[in-house]
């Protein structure tokens, strides 16, 4: 049974990977400056955490199953704290990006273990109100990274200076850490189970085919290689299917059950325009509108408040109306998109873009939590790890996949000047946030279950990433 410390000892785990994908962002222009790093470097930093994170998450999920969850979260903490250290005290560009390729391996074990442990350590509405938490959770560290990076290099704590966005990891890691092992609960499969190596090595290298290109491509101009490299991922990922073991990475039985896809292709829509949107958005701060570091951070709050008072309010608006609070969400976004489209053609005052950005803060909390609950939701327990698994992995490749899309649309403005560049992303992301409200029709009204599991989950499934 979980303890009343469980729940924020797992979520600081989640808390500081998310955060470490955001917070760098701010922290680019001074590291390479300091480091006297090239620009290809530079780029690594962002994109080794990216690779690392996104194509490990399943074979950590998996290893959770195995060797049990709260184990191997204890020891992604370790290893994110540890590589958290070297991040900060890096001496040089090379070893900074090694760092965060490790950083990133750690993460890609944490992650999927917390979605998990929730899964097995709670049920009913105490389910649905921890898996709401870890949406809030998330939500928030993406949102309030670049003010957090912003904020620590503006104060430059003890003359750290860029090296304080990655040193803030290790006290915040050692705490959760210390109380790993008395508040969280050890959950794993039945039996004795295999890893197997062959299907491993072909969905981690399927990923890092996919995942490549995608972080890489818009960057190079989409040369020869990245298309040779999908079309490698789509062959491992086809010799996978083919392959039978007795305990499968990725048992594909999970994709016969409409809720799992279908609310896996709505996560995956909805972080198509999640990691895009903030990218361009703090583009446009900083070149468009000339904010430093902690202006182009704190033009983010509206968004969180918004935010946080929508996943507030998704549980009992779930409990009434169910999955179309999703699609509520969905609208709501392309609404607040929209007005914050026609204030920016207007060349209005920052005053005038926070109504939209807290609406479009306010669509964000009311679809997240929903999707993930409902992906969850008809999960059975010892697939657990693997569901969490695949989730994150879907929120990695749509985040790369998003970026990768609106870097085409953005950067193929830039000619006609920042804000009309920044414009046709936000065309491209109303579509997103449309094609999210349309994919929630695919999920079941009611998950078939037992009548009380039924009442429970209709209570609360759809309100919990």
């Amino acid at each position: 049974m979980p303890r009343p410390g469980t729940l924020p000892t797992v979520l600081t785990g989640v808390f500081i990977t998310i955060l470490d994908f955001f917070i760098v962002n701010v922290a680019i222009p001074t590291t390479q400056r300091d480091l006297h790093a090239s620009t290809a470097a530079v780029e690594w930093v962002v994109a080794g955490y990216a690779l690392a994170y996104g194509s490990g998450l399943v074979l950590g999920g998996r290893l959770g199953d195995i060797f049990g969850r709260r184990r191997m979260f204890a020891v992604g903490l370790a290893l994110f704290t540890l590589a958290s250290i070297a991040c900060g005290l890096a001496p040089d560009a090379a070893t900074l990006v090694v760092a965060r390729v490790a950083q990133g391996a750690a993460a890609a074990l944490l992650s999927p273990q917390v979605l998990a442990i929730l899964r097995t350590a709670y049920s009913g509405t105490a389910q649905a109100r921890a898996v709401n938490a870890y949406a809030l959770t998330m939500g928030l560290a993406a949102v309030f990274g670049q003010f957090i990076g912003g904020l620590l290099i503006q104060a430059d704590l003890f003359g750290l200076g860029w090296r304080a966005c990655f040193l803030i990891n290790v006290p915040i890691g050692v705490a959760a850490l210390a109380v790993t092992g008395r508040l969280v609960p050890e959950s794993r499969l039945d039996g004795v189970v295999r890893l197997d190596l062959g299907g491993t090595a072909l969905i981690t290298l399927g990923l890092v085919a996919t995942l490549l290109p995608l972080i890489e491509g818009r960057e190079q101009g989409w040369p020869m290689w990245t298309w040779l490299s999908f079309a490698f991922a789509a062959v491992l990922f086809l010799a996978y299917g083919r392959r039978r073991h007795p305990s499968p990475l990725i048992d594909l039985t999970l994709f016969r059950e409409r809720a799992f896809t279908a609310g896996l292709l709505t996560y995956l829509a909805f972080t198509m325009g999640m990691s895009a949107y903030f990218l361009i958005f703090a583009l446009y701060a900083q070149e468009g509108r000339g904010f430093d570091a902690l202006q182009a951070g704190l033009i983010f709050l509206p968004i969180g408040g918004g935010y946080l008072a929508a996943s507030l309010l998704a549980p009992r608006l779930v409990a009434r109306f169910g999955r179309q609070v999703i699609a509520v969400g969905g609208l709501t976004r392309a609404l607040g998109l929209t007005a914050l489209l026609v204030a920016v053609g207007g060349n209005a005052p920052v005053g005038w873009l926070l109504p939209a950005l807290i609406v479009d803060g306010f669509g964000m909390g009311l679809a997240l939590a929903p999707i993930m609950s409902t992906v969850l939701a008809r999960v059975a327990p010892h697939h657990a790890g693997a569901a969490a698994g695949a989730l994150t992995t879907a929120q990695q490749v749509g985040g790369a996949l998003g970026v990768g899309i609106v870097g085409i649309v953005f950067y193929g403005g830039l000619s006609d000047g920042m804000t009309r560049a920044f414009q046709h992303g936000l065309v491209y992301l109303i579509a997103v946030a449309l094609a999210v409200a349309g994919l929630v029709q695919l999920l079941p009204r009611t998950p078939r279950a037992p009548r009380a599991r039924a009442q429970s989950l209709t209570r609360s499934a759809t309100h919990s990433t």
